[in-house]
């Protein structure tokens, strides 16, 4: 069965890395290759749907993650993360610096991608974490869970604006019910759960984390650092872009040539390079700070990344291996005849199908053409589904799954750490939103 040689390839992966303690990104291949065979793949075709996970996982995310990763090290480097970092502290105090988080990491979230936000927030999050001298994980907990809820609830974002097509969805409706349910989700996954697991894994908290990008920064002199306006302008200016071409390919009419401007320069990869070429100025140039100590800085932002780009792409192949090997397909077979409520139905399915492939998104847009047909005999809302599905799609993130590797890799966690965080938390949310879908269900019927 497709769904015990998934167990068996995740079992065979976890002993690699954690009893052989063979190196994750040679583990991720080598269970890749085993999962493949196991599949009854076509060994001809093992090595290319190999290579086309990890490049298409690092296609989407070399760019963004190295222009994000040389854009976090050069405003840290200038003081500017502190610097947004004391004022956000001064502004909500230590007592609600986890509101601060929570609220910078949903608007955030709401305009860009998981993992450009990720990176774009670890910075700040570490300077906030170091000032106060309190465990970072504290912060990032409540971090990630904003950034995943907005990702798996509210379009713009991939997944739930594509399912909206498929289901016939009001995007406004969407919108409406997909905050709704993301307010409440993300403060149960984030500060909540990060109180609990304080608690209960204390030793998590207690442990220095070594920030991941600026590591070699001096001691910041007040006088000199940069503005907030401007730290947080050159943070937050992919931001922007990508914000002013979501709103043009809504509101402008197709196929017009300011559309197409914008939406060029919207587009994840030119927005960063674009955002790096401003901090370039914004953080260097302009501070009167050499040339060759600016590229310098670039380097070690790249150098620092380097084997957790590889871990991510060795994660894209493990997934694709499960794509290409038909387990998606064999799901897809379980739940042809079942009763069940369509809402509950699209979670279920949509989670079965993260746990085993690893993509939320591919997860979701499979669902919604497993599932569409079901909704004609219902009355179910579908906007609703939507949610449902989305919910579904989070669910236990683990290693396979690009997610779960950069938050291992940036908090400096084990494996078996990451799945009582990361993995935990990603659970809290897809079970919260589903209970949340069909509160509002009631309420609406």
């Amino acid at each position: 069965m497709p769904i015990l040689i998934v167990a068996l390839g995740v079992i065979i992966l976890l002993f690699l890395i954690m009893k052989v303690e063979l190196n994750t990104f040679v583990a991720l291949i080598c269970v890749s290759f085993v999962v493949a065979l196991m599949l009854g793949m076509d060994l001809n075709s093992i090595v290319k749907t190999i290579e086309s996970g990890i490049g298409g996982q690092l296609g989407h995310l070399a760019l963004v993650f190295g222009f994000g990763a040389m854009l976090g090290k050069l405003v840290a480097d200038a003081g500017g993360a502190y610097q947004i970092a004391t004022s956000l502290i001064n502004k909500f105090g230590r007592t609600h610096i986890q509101i601060a988080v929570v609220i910078a990491s949903f608007i955030i979230g709401i305009a860009l991608f998981f993992e450009v936000g990720l990176v774009l927030l670890i910075p700040i999050v570490f300077a906030i974490a170091s000032e106060l001298g309190i465990s970072v994980l504290y912060l990032g907990l409540p971090m990630v869970a904003a950034l995943s809820t907005t990702h798996g609830f509210l379009p713009p974002h991939p997944a739930p604006s594509a399912i909206a097509t498929a289901y016939g969805a009001s995007i406004g409706q969407v919108l409406l019910f997909g905050f709704i349910l993301a307010v409440p989700t993300m403060l149960i996954a984030g500060p909540l759960f990060s109180r609990l697991a304080m608690k209960f894994m204390p030793q998590l908290f207690s442990r220095k984390i070594t920030p991941p990008l600026f590591e070699n920064s001096a001691n910041y002199s007040l006088d000199n650092l940069p503005s907030f306006a401007l730290s947080a302008l050159t943070s937050l200016f992919p931001v922007i872009l990508m914000l002013i071409a979501t709103l043009g390919s809504l509101l402008l009419p197709v196929d017009t040539p300011l559309k197409k401007v914008i939406e060029f320069i919207g587009a994840p990869g030119m927005a960063m390079l674009l955002s790096l070429l401003f901090a370039i100025y914004s953080m260097g140039y302009a501070r009167k700070i050499p040339m060759k100590q600016v590229m310098n800085s670039l380097e070690q932002a790249i150098r620092q990344i380097g084997m957790m780009l590889l871990i991510i792409g060795g994660g894209g192949a493990f997934k694709q291996v499960l794509v290409d090997g038909g387990v998606g397909a064999y799901v897809a077979t379980l739940f042809q005849h079942s009763s069940l409520s369509p809402l509950v139905l699209a979670w279920l399915i949509a989670a079965i199908l993260r746990i085993c492939l690893g993509s939320a998104t591919v997860a979701a847009l499979t669902t919604a053409g497993l599932v569409s047909p079901l909704m004609i005999a219902s009355a179910v809302n579908p906007a609703l589904m939507v949610l449902a599905t989305g919910a579904g799609s989070l669910i236990a993130s683990h290693v396979n799954d690009a997610g779960f590797w950069m938050f291992k890799e940036y908090f400096n966690l084990s494996i078996k750490e990451t799945f009582a965080t990361w993995t935990l938390l990603e659970t809290i949310i897809s079970i919260s939103g589903l209970g949340l879908v069909l509160l509002l269900h009631l309420a609406i019927r």
